[in-house]
């Protein structure tokens, strides 16, 4: 049995599924965000008169770490209740959802994750040769809890959506459509529309939902040619990590004192073009030869039962 087909065990009745996805939803829009909440009433008095319509300003007020922190705790409340939901309503093993094997293969984890971690300092390099809007940002009274932050915290926030995503929706829409690529494509189009209400699409437009579908359907590409989560887990996990602690600018998403920061014209830069367009397909190919991947027109065409 493949991973797309691990869906067919336990109970999965379509009521269970959208009640499970109704929970996810009430974990990470109402639950999540408590502890911001909280703290935002608490301090109200000082904050009232402050504009915190966008996260730029919530971090500011706040503090980029604690804010950084308040983001990610919505994930991890999302992540338990998938989870939970999958053991106890489900009735199915928690592994089912993120691996075929018996156990997590951190080995492949890692390989992908030094992998792109090691690229992606390639192209800082490139980026701090041939442009000088990014400077140096070190300070270590924030830099070293951004550290602790980035490596325990940070990778919940990945797996959370990678279970979701390449997991648990992906193993449903093989059950429903019995065929790999839809799982793959609708999977891909999702991630990208989560991602539609970052501020990077505000800035640079929606010309930017290219990269994200298309770094979605890559990772849901892995994922199915290899039967589990720990390669596209390991992408996610380190992208997200460079993305907070190594180098950041003013308009994304993650607000963090990065080690660099980018004060260049906001663009949709040539390292993004060159990932999904060079970088993603090479790691396809690459991946493909060293775990054997050759039925390729199986996983994706051929009726998944």
């Amino acid at each position: 049995m493949s991973f797309l087909q691990n869906a067919n065990k336990g109970n999965n009745n379509i009521s269970i599924y959208i009640l499970t996805i109704a929970m996810v939803i009430i974990a990470y829009m109402l639950v999540g965000p408590i502890p911001l909440i909280a703290e935002l009433t608490i301090f109200s008095e000082v904050g009232k008169d402050l504009q915190l319509e966008n996260s730029i300003n919530f971090a500011n007020y706040l503090g980029k770490n604690k804010f950084l922190v308040y983001i990610i705790v919505p994930f991890i409340f999302t992540l338990i209740t998938l989870l939970l939901a999958v053991k106890f309503l489900h009735k199915r093993p928690i592994l089912s959802v993120i691996t075929n094997r018996t156990r997590f293969d951190w080995k492949r984890f890692f390989t992908m994750f030094f992998i792109w971690g090691t690229v992606m300092a390639l192209f800082l390099v490139i980026s701090i040769f041939s442009n000088a809007s990014i400077t140096l940002n070190f300070n270590a009274a924030t830099f070293f809890p951004l550290l602790l932050i980035s490596f325990f915290l940070m990778p919940l926030q990945a797996a959370c959506e990678e279970v979701l995503f390449r997991g648990y929706l992906f193993q449903g829409f093989g059950q429903l459509y019995k065929k790999g690529w839809i799982s793959v494509v609708l999977t891909g189009l999702l991630f990208g529309l989560l991602h539609s209400a970052n501020p990077e699409v505000e800035t640079l437009g929606y010309g930017v939902m290219v990269y994200y579908i298309g770094t979605g359907i890559f990772l849901g590409l892995l994922t199915l040619m290899d039967d589990g989560l720990e390669l596209s887990m390991g992408y996610h996990v380190v992208n997200n990590i460079f993305a907070a602690l190594i180098l950041t600018n003013e308009w994304q998403a993650f607000q963090t004192d990065a080690l660099f920061m980018d004060h260049s014209k906001p663009t949709f830069g040539w390292d993004s073009l060159v990932t999904i367009l060079i970088i993603q397909p090479l790691f396809l190919l690459l991946f493909s030869k060293v775990y054997g991947w050759k039925n390729w027109k199986e996983k994706l065409f051929s009726k998944a039962n």
